[in-house]
């Protein structure tokens, strides 16, 4: 008698959870081609053929007072996919980022039996570790994007496989700068900077003077530098705009409404935040220079409390043989020392050359067709 056809369960807490969650229901059609698949999704997994029993909307909270907003939908919404999936007993589980929400679902989900798996790896391995114990007991398998992972993993008797990183096979850097300044509508010579202090109100709160102030630094030591911010969300815009009135406001500068990709392409050298961009960055072929800042109690928290176990924050120095990126951290972030850091790569080809160099390795490395990698490691989960 033939096997039943598989039933894959996948819950995504975002939009980047949603393009990973279409493109592994792509690749298990093709291992599984009468498989049904539902579960809290987005629009991009509706129409790979995912029945939404809940919105992505619903988990794609930021910041610690919208979670606390929404908590109790949050809390109701946990409680109902556990219900449901519990009667329904999917062949497997699968949750897509989203560990604060995904890894209980998997949990009490494991413990009646039915197989877990999370794609994407919380940074545990840099920081709060004894997270992994947890982990241990919510998931059958985990997925990474980073190859360093499942060495971490395997310390802790999990089960981890390497799938490489979706950006790798989605970006590349074959657009010319000159091509990408025609699209914006910007003038094609002379150096430009892209200015990218986050997505998020906090991290403009904290990095957002600081950059316009490296900007106005910049100018005095290089006449006609322009700049180029993409503006993450409309309700951001203000505040980027007055941190630039008050402290650049001689300052050559564009604001776009999102388009941060097509922005990177366009300078010379991109000066940002620490985040997911910096990878966007690498992939794009853009020399950096990455900053953080935060709260001092956060700063407190994480260096000298000792729950900060990685030597370098930002995914490029991590995932290069030799660090080549420099990261200025909070109080190191001066308008002054950001400012060299920028001039000396927009000046220097042989600095540029050593961040591209670099880069190229760990492209070649994540550009793994994750998705048809992950297919397959469910596949043998699943067998």
């Amino acid at each position: 008698m033939p096997d039943a056809p598989k039933k894959f369960a996948l819950i995504a807490g975002e939009l980047s959870g949603d393009i990973l969650g279409a493109a592994l229901i792509h690749a298990l059609k093709v291992r599984y081609p009468q498989a049904t698949f539902y579960g809290v999704a987005g629009p991009r997994m509706v129409a790979a053929g995912c029945e939404a029993i809940a919105s992505i909307d619903e988990l794609s909270v930021m910041g610690f007072s919208e979670v606390i907003k929404v908590l109790p939908r949050i809390l109701k919404l946990r409680a109902s996919l556990i219900e449901r999936l519990s009667k329904d007993r999917p062949d497997c589980v699968i949750g897509i980022d989203a560990p604060d929400f995904n890894l209980t679902v998997e949990r009490r989900l494991r413990e009646q039996g039915i197989k877990a798996v999370h794609v994407v790896s919380p940074t545990v391995w840099a920081w709060r570790q004894g997270r992994v114990k947890g982990i241990a007991r919510s998931v059958d398998l985990m997925l990474c994007l980073f190859p360093f992972e499942p060495k971490f993993y395997a310390a802790h008797d999990v089960r981890a496989d390497y799938i490489g990183h979706p950006l790798a096979d989605e970006l590349n850097a074959q657009t010319t700068q000159a091509e990408a300044r025609r699209a914006l509508g910007l003038r094609e010579d002379g150096p430009l900077v892209a200015v990218l202090p986050g997505s998020r109100a906090g991290e403009l709160k904290y990095l957002g003077e600081t950059f316009a102030q490296t900007a106005a630094w910049l100018q005095t030591k290089l006449p006609g530098v322009r700049f180029i911010t993409p503006i993450a969300k409309p309700k951001l815009r203000a505040g980027m705009e007055q941190a630039i009135a008050q402290h650049a406001p001689d300052a050559d500068w564009t604001l776009l409404e999102g388009q941060s990709r097509e922005a990177m392409r366009a300078a010379d050298v991109v000066l940002l935040a620490s985040g997911t961009a910096t990878l966007e960055c690498l992939l794009l072929g853009r020399p950096m220079v990455v900053s953080y800042r935060a709260s001092f109690l956060a700063k407190v928290i994480l260096r000298w409390i000792g729950l900060l176990k990685t030597q370098y924050v930002s995914l490029p120095n991590l995932l290069s043989a030799q660090p080549a990126v420099p990261e200025l951290l909070q109080e190191e972030a001066t308008p002054q020392l950001l400012g060299h850091e920028v001039y000396c790569l927009l000046r220097n080809p042989v600095l540029r050359e050593r961040q591209l160099e670099q880069f190229d390795a760990v492209r070649a490395e994540l550009k793994r067709d994750s998705a048809a990698l992950a297919a397959d490691a469910i596949a043998r989960l699943l067998a």
